[in-house]
């Protein structure tokens, strides 16, 4: 795996990102050009509906249980990373620091964290703008 960086840090899950999705856009696609096409359209606007809804219910399954449980890791990560720096709680003022803010700290090396989480609350970065201030990136290999 090449090393990680801004320009290449969002990870893939090729079997539902490349596999999944493209049939079930492909059997919708389908169904709404036989829906319009033929006599039948009731029951192909019916099988067009199915489709959105596995295509829906699919998509926010996957990202809500692989999400939620990566961000309570990644905010243990860095409550730990960030004590063992400094030897201060992160506890004590991570409230300050929205979700956005404490993602993008993931990414920053021992030595620019600490400066960098001081810099996000000060000036109220976006996480965009903490990845861009970055320079020696800790790649985040197993975050889908």
């Amino acid at each position: 795996m090449e090393t990680q960086s801004y320009k290449n840090h969002i990870r893939y899950y090729p079997p539902h990102h490349f596999v999944y999705y493209p049939i079930i856009m492909t059997f919708l696609a389908f169904s709404i050009y036989f829906s319009c096409t033929t006599e039948d359209s009731l029951i192909w606007s019916f099988i067009s509906g199915i489709f959105v809804v596995l295509f829906c219910l699919a998509f926010m399954l996957r990202q809500h249980y692989a999400l939620t449980l990566q961000n309570r890791i990644v905010r243990l990560e860095l409550r730990y990373r960030y004590f063992s720096i400094t030897g201060k709680r992160l506890e004590d003022f991570e409230h300050r620091l929205n979700d956005d803010q404490l993602f993008a700290l993931r990414f920053a090396s021992d030595n620019e964290f600490p400066e960098l989480t001081q810099k996000a609350m000060n000036e109220n970065l976006s996480g965009k703008e903490i990845k861009k201030l970055i320079q020696h990136w800790k790649g985040d290999y197993e975050r889908v």
